[in-house]
């Protein structure tokens, strides 16, 4: 098993940063997944117990120079490692106006993935900042417990307001309650709201677009009256980590909303895919 790539490019290591500093606000360990194409970021608390769930995905040639892996078999191409997201996000850090930055798997005393961040010096001799991430190995056998959710059955789907606005009106809720109700029809409506035992507040969102689903995973948004709304009730910190974490507008929003189960949050970037899950409380 084995791992290691570079990059060169400062703005693609610029991207690379912004999409873990974007992970490490999501999830305090989350499971890193190398295939010869792709890394995927996966967080898969069970929904049932009240967690959110993650899927982010990456093209590995958007971000990185040199990218070579040898996984577990040669039937298996994989790797999959489990990792503290936020000291992958703390090595880059250091690495803002780098000449390059190897990833490298290791194992010395224990599993690590070795940054290497080589610096600009005003000598010949180049400044090399390493830092150990230790990481754990995950089995085979239990690889399947990472597969990529399935969209659910969802009965509304909507663009989402711009993410800047929406995060500062999150913020603002998050003073006077724990929970936020979203809401949203099939005519590019949407509300977020808020009710206590002192006040009840609501804030609306019209004319945002309903997105064009091709395929069976909308059956429960079909022959749905285009005025009615779905709603589901969720951890407003939990929606407050997403929108915290973006520190780009995506170039594409959306939130599918099962009717008191869970709202399913897709943003897309030029080479970023997430998925957010946030499962709805009663």
């Amino acid at each position: 098993m084995r791992f290691r790539a570079k990059i060169v490019d400062l703005a693609c290591l610029n991207n690379f940063s912004r999409v873990i500093n974007t992970i490490a606000k999501l999830a305090k360990t989350c499971t890193l997944r190398l295939t010869v194409c792709k890394l995927y970021f996966i967080l898969s608390d069970k929904v049932a117990n009240g967690g959110a769930s993650m899927w982010c995905e990456l093209c590995q040639g958007n971000f990185f120079d040199e990218f070579q892996m040898e996984g577990v078999a040669a039937e298996h191409n994989e790797i999959y490692l489990e990792l503290m997201p936020e000291n992958l996000s703390r090595a880059l850090k250091t690495a803002h106006s780098a000449k390059a930055v190897k990833i490298k798997l290791t194992n010395k005393h224990c599993p690590c993935l070795r940054v290497a961040v080589e610096l600009p010096s005003l000598s010949s001799s180049s400044r090399i900042v390493t830092h150990d991430i230790p990481v754990g190995v995950i089995p085979r056998r239990i690889w399947n417990d990472f597969r990529e959710p399935t969209v659910p059955d969802f009965d509304v789907s909507i663009y989402l307001p711009v993410l800047k606005i929406m995060k500062s009106v999150v913020e603002r809720m998050k003073n006077l309650s724990n929970f936020i109700v979203i809401e949203a029809n099939l005519s590019g409506e949407m509300n977020l709201k808020i009710e206590t035992d002192l006040a009840s507040v609501t804030t609306h969102f019209k004319d945002l677009g309903n997105p064009p689903w091709e395929d069976e995973c909308q059956s429960s948004a079909q022959g749905r009256d285009l005025e009615s709304m779905a709603e589901a009730r969720i951890d407003i910190k939990k929606l407050q980590q997403l929108l915290a974490g973006q520190q780009v507008n995506p170039t594409k929003a959306l939130c599918n909303i099962v009717s008191k189960r869970i709202v399913h949050f897709i943003l897309l970037h030029e080479d970023v895919s997430l998925q957010y899950f946030i499962p709805a409380l009663s």
